[in-house]
């Protein structure tokens, strides 16, 4: 955890830098579309799953994130003095439409591509996604970066692109980083970096 707090610290420098004028003048706005990892109940959309709170309840499976100044993003945004436009994030949330036991339609309301447009307006996006399609075994598919289908949003690689096409298209004046859960399938990796450096 600290030597990705340290990472990405280095790179919210750079990001400052980058935005310039606008960025000394307020704080960086950051907004974040993930998954269970980037979750805290009550500082995500009312609706969106969480995995991590303070209630007890959230204690299961040995899950120790019990305040929110222990998840990795508010670590972020405090030792950064960035701002937190929008946190929509949602815990079991897929790139792609094929989720756990195969089932497409189950996961299609909450995919990151259906969360795209309620990022506010963000200086810097921080992409976290890709671990629950590689752990549900979601296939895998074709490159593809335009004229996409509902069939094509099925598997991870064109429901990556469309991810990544729409959100320069939506949020053209900030800055996008991807972050890659470190337990993704090879396979998973490399479609990710294909992808981004496309983007």
């Amino acid at each position: 955890m600290k030597s990705f707090v340290r990472f990405f610290a280095a790179v919210m420098a750079a990001a400052i830098v980058t935005l310039g004028a606008n960025a000394q003048e307020s704080k960086v706005k950051v907004s974040i579309l993930g998954d269970s990892y980037s979750t805290f109940e009550g500082y995500i959309p009312e609706g969106n799953a969480a995995w991590y709170g303070s209630d007890p309840s959230y204690e299961r499976n040995g899950n120790d994130v019990n305040r929110v100044w222990q998840t990795w993003w508010h670590i972020l945004t405090d030792q950064n003095n960035l701002q937190l436009e929008v946190n929509d994030s949602w815990s079991g949330a897929c790139i792609c439409t094929t989720g756990y036991n195969g089932k497409p339609r189950a996961y299609s309301s909450y995919t990151n591509s259906t969360r795209l447009d309620r990022l506010g307006n963000p200086d810097v996006i921080l992409v976290f996604g890709g671990t629950n399609d590689s752990w549900a075994g979601s296939p895998v598919g074709d490159y593809k970066y335009s004229d996409w289908t509902e069939d094509d949003l099925k598997s991870l690689r064109p429901a990556f692109c469309y991810l990544y096409d729409s959100l320069k298209k939506k949020y053209p004046n900030a800055l996008i980083y991807n972050i890659e859960n470190s337990e993704l399938s090879n396979e998973y990796y490399e479609s990710c970096e294909v992808v981004c450096q496309h983007y």
